[in-house]
């Protein structure tokens, strides 16, 4: 598939639309991925190869039901010799899916996540077999230290680290919500940060159950990677490197806002 090619950029190909019961059709599809892979998981065989997997059939149901990504800035990763930390911000369930397909097949990653999702029914076993950094929310500094000491290790290991720093996932950015807990990590293990900007509300918050939202094909999906922060900058100034990644995400993000307006018009 175009995703696991080692290009630069990746935009769905439009043809791929259904029109009609497309949230009902997504996570009928979805239910069968999560079974699949939490039954691989609880085996002890859920590897790399099967999680890229996993993420590419997220992709594709999504895709399938009339999803546009238009993903870009991939070289900006590829480049990097060694580990890295990822910051990005956190808008949907579907960066959880997809940014593996997107970066593992080239980089190795793990998520820091919240620690309710490794006790999440089904969904656990998959949580677990990919070993994250799990967070609570609620004890601010052993989380920090958590994230330094599990993920300084990971990175030693070239496993890169990918950050969601705001407290819960929301649909606009405010910068006061996003911490500098991914530059202090890269700092800590002295590597590079890429920045990631996501606009990923095609896949709604659902009312009941957060995470099972509805699906919304006309919102564009868009993922960008900026240029990477030197280990050497983040260790110079760490206060700029937080405010640069911070300046990338709401620039794209209002780029994109005014790009969705234009098509309406």
């Amino acid at each position: 598939m175009e995703i696991l090619q080692p290009t630069d950029t990746y935009q769905t190909d439009v043809k791929k639309r259904i029109q009609y019961f497309r949230t009902i059709r997504f996570y009928k599809k979805i239910i069968k991925i999560v079974f699949s892979a939490a039954s691989l998981a609880k085996k002890g065989i859920y590897s790399d190869e099967e999680w890229i997997k996993s993420s590419v059939d997220v992709l594709n149901a999504l895709e399938s039901v009339g999803c546009i990504f238009d993903i870009r800035g991939r070289n900006n990763f590829f480049n990097i010799q060694g580990p890295c930390v990822f910051i990005g911000n956190h808008m949907s369930t579907l960066e959880t899916f997809v940014l593996p397909c997107v970066i593992h097949p080239f980089k190795k990653i793990t998520f820091i996540v919240k620690e309710s999702l490794l006790n999440y029914p089904v969904f656990k076993h998959v949580m677990r077999a990919r070993k994250p950094i799990a967070v609570t929310r609620t004890n601010p500094r052993e989380d920090f230290r958590r994230v330094i000491k599990e993920g300084t290790s990971k990175l030693k290991n070239n496993i890169s680290i990918v950050v969601f720093p705001q407290t819960t996932r929301a649909n606009h950015f405010d910068e006061k919500e996003f911490n500098s807990i991914g530059i202090k990590l890269a700092k800590k293990a002295n590597v590079p940060v890429v920045p990631i900007a996501l606009k990923t509300d095609a896949w709604g918050t659902g009312r009941l159950v957060k995470d099972f939202g509805p699906i919304d094909p006309q919102k564009t999906v868009y993922f960008k990677f900026g240029l990477p922060i030197s280990a050497q900058e983040v260790q110079k100034n760490p206060k700029r490197a937080h405010q640069q990644v911070v300046n990338f995400i709401k620039k794209q993000l209002n780029n994109w806002i005014t790009l969705e307006q234009n098509k309406k018009c």
